[in-house]
């Protein structure tokens, strides 16, 4: 093992440590959230180690972590935790497959790629799993370690390029450059860049704008949340939210019915 890999690993095994003064929140109950999952979603995670709160600043979003869907138990009327796992680039354990009781008490969103056809979601998933075993980027570890301590005031403009610095090795990925490239595998968008035509000629001529693919090492978690090409899907709701039955605490409920009406003014 090299210096490198050997320092690596250490600093690895320290940032996936629990951040002592944070706590995530779930969203949703859990069984919506396992009836509401689907094969091909990416599902964001809010995170609690010490990694998750240098992604977070970094790319000032709720989400430090992103893992592909790759089993599921959608709309099964008993559903089994056991039978649904997910794909992600670990820290320390590199490219896994796990189940979803790992994040079910934490903060989640679920991004789905819209009008996928069942092959093309398929060989999104085979992607994935051709790379399970890969380590996590070690150069992109010692990165976020220097720019976790003491959270310096990192410009907004500087902060994505500080997650892209990676080493280049195939072999290793980030979680969110994982999922981008299996994605953009089947030409899939998630954030591509507009370009204009360069000349007038042809078919171009006719367009206002083209799009390129962004490097697969330029993305972030937040970056499926925001893409105008993956639907939100709140569990919750999908499974039929009522709010003539939400569980008010009472005596919380008659305090608010009791308070003066607000006044507006200038």
């Amino acid at each position: 093992m090299s210096p490198l890999t050997w320092i690596g690993d250490k600093i690895a095994h320290f940032l996936q440590k629990p951040s002592p003064t944070y706590q995530s929140e779930t969203t949703c109950q859990p069984e919506a959230l396992i009836k509401t999952l689907k094969k091909g979603d990416v599902l964001l995670i809010d995170g609690i180690s010490r990694v998750s709160t240098a992604i977070k600043y970094l790319t000032q979003s709720s989400w430090s972590h992103a893992t592909l869907c790759i089993s599921d138990q959608y709309g099964v009327e008993k559903p089994d935790i056991a039978k649904v796992q997910l794909l992600e680039a670990d820290v320390v354990e590199g490219v896994r497959v796990i189940n979803l009781q790992e994040y079910v008490e934490q903060g989640t969103r679920i991004c789905r790629p819209v009008s996928l056809n069942q092959e093309d979601i398929e060989k999104v998933i085979a992607y994935g799993k051709q790379r399970i075993g890969h380590q996590y980027d070690t150069k992109n570890i010692l990165d976020l370690a220097r720019y976790l301590i003491q959270t310096p005031p990192v410009p907004v403009g500087w902060r994505r390029n500080m997650l892209s610095l990676g080493s280049g090795d195939p072999t290793r990925a980030i979680c969110s450059s994982l999922l981008a490239q299996g994605f953009q595998s089947i030409g899939y968008p998630i954030l591509p860049q507009k370009v204009k035509p360069t000349n007038n000629s042809g078919y171009q001529s006719k367009l206002k704008h083209f799009f390129q693919s962004r490097h697969h090492t330029l993305f972030v978690p937040r970056d499926f949340d925001i893409s105008p090409y993956f639907a939100i899907i709140k569990p919750t709701i999908e499974q039929h939210f009522d709010p003539y039955t939400f569980n008010w605490d009472s005596e919380t409920k008659i305090e608010t019915e009791n308070q003066p009406p607000a006044v507006a003014s200038d």
